[in-house]
C-alpha cells in the first residue's frame, strides 16, 4: 500500500482514502446480519463519497445541501422509519443507528438535520391517519420536502411543558401564535410539527399540529450564527394568527406532548449515533496521523501516552456503540424501560463522542486546530448533542425517576 504523506502526517486530501478502504475491513460489526452489514457498507461509502469530500465546504459557506440530502433519501434514508407502503425503508431502530453511524462519519451536522428529519417523518408515520399520511409522507421519504421538529420556547427549554404557544379552534381552523426557537431547518423545510397549547397548563394541554410552510401567519426569524452544525439553518418560527385546517392536527387533542416526547426517544438515540460516527471517524483520522507523524526520531504512535489514549478512545467507541445498540432494540421492541435505555444512551454517548473528538484534536498538536483538517468540524459539530434533544442533565433525570420509582 502507498500512501503520499507531508511532514505533518497524512494529507488531509488522502485521509479519507486511507481509511475508508480499510476502515469496514478492520472494523465490521459482530453480530449483524448480512443485510445489515451491506446497509453499513453503502451508508459508508455514500457518506465518504457524498457528504465527506465537501462537508468542510458546506461548513464554511453555511450551505443546505438539499441535492445531497436528496441523493441519501434515494438510497432509502429519508424515511427509515416509515412503513414502505408510504415510500419509507420500514427498518428497525438499530438499522437506523447502523445507518446513521456511517453518514455522521462524513458530515455529521447534515446527518443530524436528517435523523430530525426522519424524526418527523416517523411521527407522521406512527400517529398520523390516513389521509395526512398520503398526503406527507411519500414526499418526506424522497425528501422532496423536508420536515421540522417544533417544540422548544425562549420560556420553555429544559421545561418543555410550560411552552406558550397556543391554538384555538375557530371553525374549521386552529389559529396558532407562539414562536418556536432553535428549530433545525426553519426556513428551508415545508412541513413542521408544532406542538401548542389547546387545553389546561401541563403536559396534558398540548397537541400537535402538522404546518405548512405556506400556511397564512407562519414566518422566520434570521439564520442564527452558530459555533457548528453550519450546513443546516436554524431559525425562529414564528406563528401569528397562524391559520391550521383543523385536520392537520395530528393525533387527537391533548395527545400532542406524548407524541413528541415518543419522538424524541428515538431522537436521542439518533444523535447519540451521530456523536459516535464523529467520533469514530476523528478516531480513525488520529489513529492514521500518529502512525505517520514523526517526533524524536520515531512514529508518536509508539509512545506509551498515545498507546494508551487511543486504547481508551476505542473503548469509549465500542461502549456508546452497545449502549446505543441496546437501546435501539429496546425501541424496536417496545421494552419497559426504553424511555431510560434512551436517555442513558443518548448521555453517554454524546458526553464520550465530545471527548474522543476532543482527544484526536489534542494528538493532532497545532494542526488539529487548523481548518485545513477536518478534525476542529467535528468537535465543533458534536458540541451541541449534550444540549439537545433534551439536555443531559434532563438524561440524568430520566434515568433517575426510573431507577426510584416504587
Amino acid at each position: 500500500r502507498c500512501i503520499l504523506t507531508t511532514q505533518r502526517g497524512l494529507s488531509p486530501s488522502l485521509m479519507s482514502r486511507f481509511y475508508s478502504t480499510n476502515y469496514l475491513n478492520s472494523y465490521m460489526d459482530t453480530g449483524l446480519s448480512d443485510e445489515q452489514k451491506e446497509m453499513q457498507s453503502m451508508a459508508h461509502d455514500f457518506a465518504m463519497n457524498s457528504f465527506y469530500p465537501n462537508a468542510s465546504k458546506w461548513d464554511s459557506d453555511k450551505y443546505f445541501p438539499i441535492e445531497a440530502m436528496r441523493e441519501a433519501a434515494s438510497l432509502g434514508f429519508g424515511g427509515v422509519f416509515v412503513s414502505d407502503e408510504y415510500g419509507g425503508s420500514g427498518l428497525s431502530r438499530v438499522d437506523g443507528s447502523i445507518i446513521f453511524e456511517q453518514l455522521a462519519m462524513g458530515d455529521t451536522s447534515t446527518t443530524a438535520y436528517i435523523t430530525i428529519h426522519n424524526m418527523c417523518a416517523w411521527m407522521l408515520d406512527r400517529f398520523g391517519n390516513e389521509q395526512q399520511k398520503q398526503k406527507y409522507l411519500p414526499d418526506l421519504c424522497s425528501m422532496d420536502k423536508f420536515a421540522s421538529y417544533c417544540l422548544t420556547e425562549s420560556s420553555a427549554g429544559s421545561d418543555a411543558a410550560s411552552l406558550k404557544t397556543r391554538a384555538v379552534k375557530k371553525g374549521d381552523k386552529y389559529i396558532l401564535n407562539g414562536e418556536k426557537m432553535f428549530i433545525s431547518g426553519a426556513g428551508a423545510s415545508e412541513v413542521y410539527l408544532i406542538m401548542a397549547r389547546t387545553g389546561e397548563e401541563g403536559a396534558k394541554g398540548i397537541s400537535c399540529f402538522v404546518v405548512e410552510k405556506g400556511f397564512k401567519g407562519i414566518s422566520f426569524g434570521k439564520n442564527e450564527p452558530k459555533l457548528g452544525w453550519n450546513t443546516q439553518p436554524t431559525r425562529t418560527v414564528i406563528l401569528e394568527d397562524c391559520e391550521v385546517p383543523a385536520e392537520n392536527l395530528l393525533g387527537t387533542e391533548g395527545q400532542g406532548f406524548k407524541v413528541a416526547m415518543m419522538g424524541l426517544d428515538g431522537g436521542r438515540l439518533s444523535i447519540g449515533t451521530c456523536s459516535l460516527g464523529a467520533a469514530q471517524q476523528c478516531f480513525n483520522l488520529a489513529r492514521d496521523y500518529t502512525k505517520q507523524r514523526k517526533q524524536f526520531g520515531r512514529s508518536i504512535s509508539s509512545f506509551q501516552h498515545t498507546e494508551f489514549k487511543l486504547a481508551d478512545m476505542s473503548t469509549s467507541l465500542e461502549t456508546s456503540r452497545l449502549l446505543l445498540r441496546a437501546a435501539a432494540h429496546a425501541l424496536d421492541t417496545n421494552a419497559p424501560d426504553k424511555t431510560m435505555k434512551c436517555a442513558m444512551a443518548k448521555k453517554y454517548a454524546t458526553e464520550r463522542g465530545f471527548e474522543v473528538c476532543n482527544e484526536a484534536l489534542q494528538l493532532h498538536g497545532g494542526y488539529g486546530y487548523l481548518k485545513e483538517y477536518p478534525i476542529e468540524r467535528y468537535l465543533r459539530d458534536v458540541r451541541v448533542h449534550t444540549i439537545l434533544e433534551g439536555t443531559n442533565q434532563i438524561q440524568s433525570k430520566i434515568m433517575a425517576r426510573e431507577l426510584l420509582k416504587e
